[in-house]
């Protein structure tokens, strides 16, 4: 693949072809003065002029210009891998995917008012890098560790609650793929962020994040609803929407656990936000982060076009310099007898 710094130089090849032209037509009509001349005029008039070294010439100075045209246009051809190095920490979101975060207590819902903070909050993210992992009843790592931005944008919308087909709200395995996710060894520079309405139905939460605390990892904690709660929609393929009920037929209700999650963020030396009907509610887990102290990240390699001007503009050089000092002399010179033989 190529590419063209400065792509409007190429149209120095309009009066370059034109220059073309207007030495052919130069030539013919150079023939046509001697058409009816003798054999010998010719031969004796210009007997110290070789003509096919200007022609040569005239060729080798025409290339030795359309390379330098080519070469001026700034032509990048290929790719190459350049280090680039960033100030930042490893950030990891945890996102709650089970069938309580489709509940309508926070407008639209749960899920999709996290969905939108996140997507906030690594809009405002300069260097660190962004790892992504949904949980329910099992966890997932659903993007590694990056710092292509626009990368976790796509994967962000592609989250909804049939992401894990194992329903369940298991807050500790969310934890332990989190620690997971984190792939080198650093004494700080580790945030787990956990977003969730904090039905934990397994429990250990709080010990797993005291352990994660103890390996230099902060754990911030996001409560996604209100303390009222909410009934759990359940639509079906055609359309219809029905609520969540449990094993005796009662409408579920889903309230946010909000002890709960303000106890992991204790014991992983975190902060505790709700997500709720308010605005901006990322800013407080932002300013957190961006008061941390940031460590140079030099694991990320970017593509670009490779600049490649030098080779081209040498052959120009080369051709021009060859048609400049190109002798157009015939060293055999005959002598003039005052008469055409």
């Amino acid at each position: 693949m190529i590419n063209f710094r400065f792509p409007l130089v190429l149209l120095f090849y309009i009066p370059l072809v034109f220059m073309w032209l207007t030495w052919i037509i130069q030539t013919r009509k150079q023939k046509k003065v001697f058409e009816n001349a003798e054999a010998g005029l010719q031969d004796n008039l210009f007997q110290r002029v070789d003509f096919r070294r200007i022609r040569w010439q005239k060729r080798l100075g025409i290339f030795g210009l359309l390379f330098l045209v080519f070469a001026a246009s700034g032509p990048q051809i290929g790719t190459r891998l350049a280090p680039v190095e960033r100030k930042g920490i490893d950030l990891v979101f945890a996102i709650d995917v089970s069938q309580s975060m489709d509940a309508e207590d926070v407008k639209p819902s749960r899920l999709e008012k996290a969905k939108f903070e996140i997507s906030q909050m690594i809009r405002k993210l300069k260097g660190d890098r962004v790892a992504l992992v949904v949980f329910a009843g099992t966890s997932h790592l659903y993007l590694p560790l990056t710092t292509d931005y626009e990368a976790a944008q796509l994967f962000l919308d592609g989250i909804d609650t049939g992401l894990i087909p194992t329903q369940g709200t298991d807050l500790s395995t969310a934890i332990q793929t989190g620690l997971s996710a984190f792939t080198e060894e650093s004494e700080k520079y580790k945030v787990f962020v956990l977003i969730t309405d904090g039905e934990d139905h397994e429990g250990a939460a709080i010990e797993l994040a005291k352990k994660a605390a103890d390996q230099n990892m902060i754990i911030h904690t996001v409560g996604v609803g209100t303390e009222t709660g909410s009934l759990i929609p359940l639509i079906s393929n055609d359309g219809t929407r029905e609520y969540k009920r449990d094993k005796q037929g009662k409408l579920v209700t889903s309230i946010l656990n909000e002890p709960l999650l303000r106890d992991i963020a204790n014991a992983g030396n975190g902060i505790f936000v709700r997500f709720d009907n308010r605005t901006a509610s990322y800013r407080e887990i932002l300013n957190a982060i961006n008061s941390m102290e940031k460590r140079t990240i030099q694991s990320h390699v970017y593509s670009e076009f490779e600049d490649r001007y030098q080779s081209f503009a040498l052959i120009s050089f080369v051709l021009l310099s060859i048609s400049m000092i190109l002798p157009t002399r015939k060293k055999e010179e005959r002598t003039w007898r005052g008469r055409i033989v």
